[in-house]
């Protein structure tokens, strides 16, 4: 066997990087508990999942702190950004339901590809900001959008990795929310992972 040949993971390291990843889940919802620092929460645990991806290893604590602390003016509007998006798009939707607007079962299918395409969309400015450090949402939502339209596939994938986390947290116990806000980071990250990384300016 070559002396350079990359050692084989076991489950040790799988279950490792789980344990990693729902610490990393844990840690953004408890850096987005006041709500305005969502956005910096998100772009800051993004960031840490792309060091892991990359590098091998996950930020130390300084740096994490400091991506965090950065990220907080930049994040403040994004956040009530994407929760004024999030309110909007679920009153129309619980509106088409209920059969309060015209339109019936296609207009809230029309309605539902709508809302799945801008998660995915969303999801993929998470991905670049990770890759950016933590930092830059202009740049990344530029990015982003160019990365939507030369790979629908991509987007797709990323839609569906945000449709599937919507379902789970229906169904999951609150407690293991976190740990599944750390999943679905990772996953979008991986399947993002095929697109060359895009510099990003900050924002």
């Amino acid at each position: 066997m070559p002396q350079d040949a990359p050692a084989r993971r076991d489950w040790r390291d799988v279950v490792r990087d789980a344990a990693d990843l729902a610490l990393v889940g844990f840690g953004l919802v408890v850096g987005a508990l006041p709500v305005l620092t969502a956005g910096a929460a998100l772009a800051t645990a993004s960031a840490a999942v792309h060091d892991r991806i990359t590098d091998g290893g996950w930020p130390n604590a300084r740096t994490t702190l400091r991506r965090y602390v950065r990220g907080l003016p930049a994040g403040v509007p994004v956040t009530l950004a994407a929760l004024a998006g999030a309110v909007l798009l679920g009153a129309d939707l619980a509106a088409l339901a209920t059969g309060r607007v015209p339109g019936g079962a296609p207009a809230l299918l029309v309605t539902g590809l709508v809302v799945a395409a801008l998660a995915g969309y969303a999801g993929l400015v998470v991905v670049e900001v990770g890759r950016a450090g933590g930092r830059g949402w202009r740049s990344a939502a530029r990015s982003a959008a160019r990365a939507c339209l030369a790979g629908p596939g991509g987007w797709a994938a990323a839609s569906g990795v945000c449709c599937l986390a919507g379902i789970l947290t229906a169904l999951v116990i609150p407690v293991a929310l976190p740990i599944l806000a750390g999943y679905a980071l990772a996953a979008l990250h991986a399947v993002a992972r095929r697109r060359p990384a895009v510099a990003v300016e900050s924002s």
